[in-house]
């Protein structure tokens, strides 16, 4: 007689969950639909305080790398000037004068104009 029971008592259940009806996400957003709009303005809000962030320490990465390319343009300004420097004088030294205003013609145009 148990048996029997609690055979009835398993179809009652399952007639009970066959009759009540799934509700999916979007009909529970229907029924919540503030707390979904709400939801949903917040994850926006959150993207872009997310996505200011990154555009700050990118701008950040950028100045960092600007600043890097300044020294390095600045040393290697400086080095190109002793190479010149460097190649005058030893150009001084030769009794002809020939290697000297050879590179006085491909010196005559460096450094190049200044943009800043």
């Amino acid at each position: 007689m148990s048996q029997a029971g609690s055979r009835e008592a398993m179809a009652d259940e399952g007639e009970q969950g066959v009759k009540r009806r799934r509700v999916g996400l979007w009909g529970n957003a229907f029924k919540r639909k503030h707390s979904f709009v709400q939801l949903f303005l917040m994850t926006g809000v959150m993207m872009l305080s997310m996505r200011s962030l990154g555009q700050k320490y990118r701008i950040h990465d950028l100045l960092e790398d600007t600043e890097a390319l300044r020294e390095e343009h600045h040393h290697l300004s400086q080095r190109m000037a002793s190479i010149e420097n460097a190649l005058t004088d030893e150009a001084a030294l030769e009794p002809t004068g020939s290697f000297a205003s050879t590179l006085k013609l491909l010196f005559q145009g460096y450094p190049p104009p200044s943009s800043e």
